[in-house]
């Protein structure tokens, strides 16, 4: 495992310095990207007789369980260190717009993805049941706060929308992580859940995710509040989510929605009324490199992992024909009711485009698609799975900072009307 470790941060290493002094993307567009196009020229090779380089790649690759190492490592602290930079007071004036876009808007455009592959795959001839339509729907709905929130905000989006965008990312995966377990219980059991059922699943899965943050990020703030010294704050925090995170999982309660909430409890009473001026300093210097760091390994071995992913011309057209659906189920779930209700969810004036193409998809989607059980539905849905992040980070990412520019020509902390 050390090893594994070792090889991903040289990588890591290498790719961001040919991104910084050759490329000049966003470190995470340019590291995936640089790594996208190596995995295809090891296909193109592959396909030219030179089989060596891919084998050794896939056999390297194959040893990393990238489902796991996301889900039960880099989410807990990528989580965190979103939610510990969010401005609990501002997020609390867009919460109508951030709840009704991440619970609402989730699970409209999870209904409505599933519905347009069940179509398209069955025009295809490559049909799945509807579960398994479902649980792709569930889990690439979610927009990812990792791939989200560091290009929205060097896009200078209004403040006011980046907080909604910021939100809508880090609340919106806990639920499409609710609502994947609950359809992978239908496909794999083969018996349709009952209301009851789902509902007592949410209620433990995301209320008790929020009530567990809430009693582990208290428990925390009061120990900060007790000490001075950055070295043993820093280490406080760490610890609250490696274990906090670890017994969320035992616990069965969710450890993404744990992981924000105890992030924004710490992030704003702890950083106001626990800490020292010196603290706040090494603390976001200490979680600002974290997470950088391991966004960059994230992308990379996103960029890598397509090698593993089965293409063909029919699947292609699956894949392009998917990233079609998905888009226009977050135009419809999210983009239509922030043009319409603009007023009420305290928007500014084109916020629907920005939202729409906003929805980046990442790394949270591909472990999830990673996880289902080896078979004929888990191809077709990892293809399509790495063909929408794919096309949601390298297209999406560069061209969100020009349409703000664009549809949003006031910038700052723009106030709604």
């Amino acid at each position: 495992m050390f090893e594994i470790a070792v090889v991903c941060l040289v990588l890591t290493a290498v790719l961001a310095y040919l991104n910084h002094r050759y490329v000049r993307l966003p470190t995470t567009i340019g590291v995936m990207g640089i790594a996208l196009s190596l995995s295809i020229v090891l296909v193109g090779l592959d396909k030219l007789g030179i089989h060596v380089l891919r084998t050794y790649a896939q056999s390297w690759l194959s040893t990393i369980d990238f489902s796991y190492v996301l889900m039960q490592g880099m989410l807990s602290i990528l989580l965190f260190a979103g939610a510990l930079h969010v401005d609990l007071n501002n997020l609390n004036q867009y919460k109508r717009p951030v709840g009704l876009l991440s619970v609402a808007g989730t699970l409209m455009s999870t209904l409505l993805v599933a519905g347009a592959v069940w179509w398209i795959l069955a025009a295809a001839g490559l049909a799945l049941p509807l579960p398994f339509c479902l649980l792709f729907g569930a889990l690439i709905s979610p927009t990812d706060p990792i791939a989200v929130m560091g290009i929205v905000r060097a896009a200078g989006a209004p403040k006011n929308l980046e907080i909604v965008i910021a939100g809508e990312s880090l609340f919106n995966d806990g639920i499409g992580i609710v609502l994947f377990s609950l359809f992978l219980s239908m496909a794999t059991g083969g018996q349709a859940p009952t209301f009851s059922h789902g509902a007592m699943l949410l209620l433990r899965e995301a209320g008790g995710g929020i009530v567990f943050g809430l009693a582990i990020g208290f428990l925390t703030y009061r120990m900060l509040k007790s000490i001075d010294s950055y070295q043993v704050e820093i280490l406080m925090t760490l610890a609250t989510v490696l274990g906090g995170y670890a017994l969320a999982h035992r616990l069965h309660v969710s450890g993404p929605l744990a992981m924000v909430v105890a992030g924004l409890l710490i992030g704003n009473h702890g950083r106001a009324l626990a800490m020292s001026d010196k603290t706040r300093e090494h603390l976001d210097m200490f979680w600002e490199l974290l997470d950088e760091i391991l966004n960059a390994v994230l992308f990379m071995l996103l960029g890598l992992e397509v090698i593993l992913v089965a293409f063909s011309p029919r699947i292609v057209l699956i894949q392009a024909a998917a990233i079609v659906a998905v888009l226009f189920a977050r135009l419809v779930s999210v983009g239509t009711p922030a043009c319409w209700w603009s007023r009420f969810l305290r928007l500014p004036h084109g916020s629907w485009q920005v939202l729409t193409w906003g929805g980046l998809r990442g790394g949270i989607s591909v472990a999830l698609a990673l996880s289902l059980p080896v078979g004929r539905a888990r191809e077709i849905i990892l293809a399509m799975t790495y063909a929408v992040v794919v096309f949601s980070v390298i297209a999406q990412g560069l061209t969100i900072g020009p349409l703000v520019r664009r549809t949003i020509p006031q910038r700052g902390d723009a106030r709604p009307r």
